[in-house]
């Protein structure tokens, strides 16, 4: 059984309003709209960056689910899967193959950005997984969550891909505390997170040799002319990516190369750039075991187990409502 439901989109994205603050701030930001760099052509980059050699986190996260699986299932023996930011859920079926095998799950609920997407990946999940109630949710992780977190009995929510480390601490906290609002007793909440390593390793996931990141990152500039109006050239744009130590974290922006003025019609606003001035288009927290047990910890959930990849890249943390 297939279901497929349209959550209430947040107000905000779609009037811009994030594009206006960014790209008034002092140094201009637009970190905190993410959704520009997604369209058909985004999606596309995005996988592309996935299976590059330099872009190691997708590969190690999927080596984790593969050993740990079973483990992680057998733990939170859960009735129900439910995923935030499901996309293709291929690094998901990992887990669904280990519930299977411990006799469920019956219920999963994905939740998803891309309705069409949503679809396409229940019907193809539903064929490999005869019995599967999938009660899927079409929209932003950003807004509400209620109906996505209802249900009864044992849930195991899981939110893979390092993607929590793209907040700012502060909507990282609200988001945190929006699930654990949503979680029960015995509940589990799987994430993925990238671990802090040198800087080399770090830098060179985000500076491509093919500059495919080079071109997704500009892909927000071509998102926002799209949506909003603008006439931004993004080819006067250079993708810059590099390790900000002090705050644990890769910070990607796009660094115009000449004086521009740029207008936004349905923002009436006028944004100027000096040469060599940046926008900050993403941030990309990196953990250690330590830090985040601490920022999960301030949101009620205690870290239960810690699981990483044989070269230490990358982790999965099981938490618990504290």
């Amino acid at each position: 059984m297939i279901r497929i439901e349209t959550l209430e989109a947040p107000g905000r994205p779609e009037t811009g309003e994030e594009v206006r603050t960014g790209l008034t701030a002092l140094p201009k930001d637009l970190s905190a709209a993410p959704r520009y760099f997604y369209d058909e052509l985004g999606s596309e980059l995005f996988e592309r960056i996935t299976q590059l050699p330099e872009y190691y986190q997708t590969r190690a996260e999927h080596s984790i689910l593969r050993e740990r699986s079973d483990e992680i299932v057998a733990r939170s023996r859960p009735g129900e899967l439910i995923e935030l930011g499901s996309g293709s859920a291929g690094k998901t079926r990992t887990l669904l193959d280990a519930l299977r095998r411990a006799g469920g799950p019956v219920r999963y609920a994905p939740l998803d950005v891309s309705g069409a997407a949503l679809r396409e990946s229940a019907r193809r999940l539903a064929r490999e997984y005869p019995g599967i109630r999938i009660r899927g949710f079409a929209g932003d992780f950003n807004g509400p969550l209620d109906r996505v977190l209802e249900g009864a009995g044992r849930r195991l929510v899981v939110f893979l891909g390092g993607t929590v480390g793209n907040f700012t601490p502060a909507a990282r906290r609200e988001f945190l505390e929006k699930v654990r609002r949503g979680l029960g007793p015995g509940d589990r909440f799987l994430v993925g997170l990238d671990l802090v390593k040198d800087r080399a390793t770090l830098e060179a996931a985000y500076n491509d040799s093919a500059g495919v990141t080079a071109e997704f990152n500009r892909n927000m500039l071509r998102n926002i002319n799209r949506e909003l109006g603008g006439d931004f050239d993004p080819e006067a744009f250079e993708h810059r990516a590099f390790y900000n130590e002090r705050d644990s974290r890769i910070e990607m922006w796009l660094q115009a190369t000449g004086e521009q003025e740029v207008r936004v019609r349905e923002l009436d606003l006028t944004v100027r750039f000096a040469a060599g001035e940046g926008v900050r288009t993403e941030i990309s927290a990196k953990f250690t075991r330590r830090t985040a047990g601490e920022v999960f910890a301030e949101a009620g959930f205690r870290l239960e187990n810690w699981y990483t990849d044989r070269e230490g890249l990358f982790g999965l943390a099981l938490f618990r409502v504290g």
